[in-house]
């Protein structure tokens, strides 16, 4: 029964050929939008390691940032101003907002040397961690006791502590940031779940906080954001109030205010244009694809008609010629995904996307895309396989 069908495809190949490379690249785009949406799906179900809901984001726009701008008086005076609001429930410093595409990145490594990892760090006051709802799972958060302390305290990521110290208690170990011009040892005093900044589309990564105290002036303490839990319910009405406020310190500064529920959803959107984009090329090339379906299977089925009508005269029914159609098309489709099937696989063989392209993403990335090329096939060859089985032997045998 295959060969049956595999007969009047070879005959037709070279018709079929520039068809076969149509479906390949309608399926290779396909793939990729699923593999894409589907690695947004998983990583949107990871958890984030932080909550902004109620939480606000003030960020300091100096017009550089100057041994003026780290006098701790500033930010005294500017946390106290916030705090006189009945809206601010607590306060707290980082060197950056969540939210908003910044990172900032070096590398550490065991002070014995060996082992060297890359790592995202963010600098915070001690609020910080209270004030974004975070969970410690092993150790501490910082406090007042690091003061002073012989090692700077560090707080790093669970992957962090896996890849550094495999099998052991990283609590109370010292690591080395190598990133700097002069290697500063830091000491772990604690371990969290994890902390994607960027939000639910931002792939897992190695995350280190510093400890950040804006009272110590100087390099020590430079915050560029201020980040605030309001009181739920809130509304964006306080954003005025509270720009007052800070312009009564220092006029000087500007101040970008906005809640963390908005600039996730600012930030989301914009992750999301190069899918939505993606999708638009894929939908211009699928209506072209179904077009050339539409017309070689419309030509095939007319040229075809003497042959067609020889089967009904030897007793083929309207159904066999109609799922001869059909099924043709779909084993020319088979054929070409299946050439881009022996391409895609090398990918997760490889890993040369790691993570984000692992096999269960693959597998159903590649079901996705088939589905669809087989529909668009189907549907394609449908009407032409109607036209063709509608013809009777007689018509059919005397067609000129």
């Amino acid at each position: 029964m295959f060969m049956h069908f595999m007969k009047p495809i070879w005959k037709r190949k070279t018709r079929h050929l520039m068809l076969s490379l149509e479906i390949l690249l309608a399926f290779m785009v396909v793939f990729a939008i699923a593999a894409f949406g589907g690695r947004y799906y998983q990583l949107s179900l990871l958890p984030i390691g932080f909550s902004y809901d109620s939480v606000w984001s003030v960020d300091v726009q100096a017009p550089q940032f100057s041994t003026e701008q780290s006098d701790p008086e500033i930010f005294d005076k500017l946390k106290r101003s916030l705090e006189a609001l009945p809206e601010v429930e607590s306060i707290g410093f980082a060197e950056y907002s969540p939210y908003d595409m910044s990172t900032s990145n070096t590398e550490i490594s065991l002070p014995e040397g060996g082992k060297v990892s890359s790592i995202d760090v963010m600098e915070v006051s001690d609020e910080f961690f209270s004030v974004m709802s975070m969970q410690v799972q092993e150790g501490r958060w910082f406090s007042s006791v690091d003061v002073g302390a012989l090692e700077p305290p560090a707080v790093i990521s669970r992957s962090t502590a896996e890849t550094m110290f495999p099998g052991q208690d990283a609590v109370g170990k010292l690591i080395m940031n190598s990133g700097l011009e002069e290697p500063q040892a830091y000491k772990i005093v604690g371990i969290f779940d994890s902390f994607r900044n960027q939000g639910e589309y931002q792939d897992p990564v190695n995350f280190m906080f510093l400890r950040l105290d804006p009272n110590a002036g100087g390099s020590a303490g430079q915050p560029r954001t201020l980040l605030l839990k309001m009181k739920p319910g809130t509304d964006r009405g306080v954003e005025s109030r509270l720009n007052e406020l800070l312009k009564l310190v220092r006029s000087d500064w500007g101040y970008a205010i906005a809640p963390l529920g908005e600039l996730r959803k600012s930030l989301l959107a914009t992750l999301r244009i190069p899918i939505v984009v993606l999708s638009v090329i894929a939908s211009f090339l699928l209506l072209m694809v179904a077009f050339g379906l539409f017309g070689v299977l419309w030509q095939s089925t007319t040229q075809r008609i003497p042959e067609i009508g020889l089967r009904r005269a030897i007793g083929a029914h309207a159904g066999n010629i109609y799922a001869q159609i059909v099924v043709e098309q779909l084993l020319v489709s088979s054929l070409a995904m299946m050439m881009g099937l022996l391409l895609l696989v090398q990918l997760p063989i490889t890993g040369v996307l790691g993570a984000s392209l692992n096999w269960p993403l693959f597998l159903a990335a590649i079901a996705v895309s088939m589905t669809a090329i087989y529909l668009l096939s189907a549907l394609c060859a449908l009407y032409p396989a109607w036209r063709a089985s509608r013809l009777s032997p007689t018509e059919a045998l005397h067609y000129e």
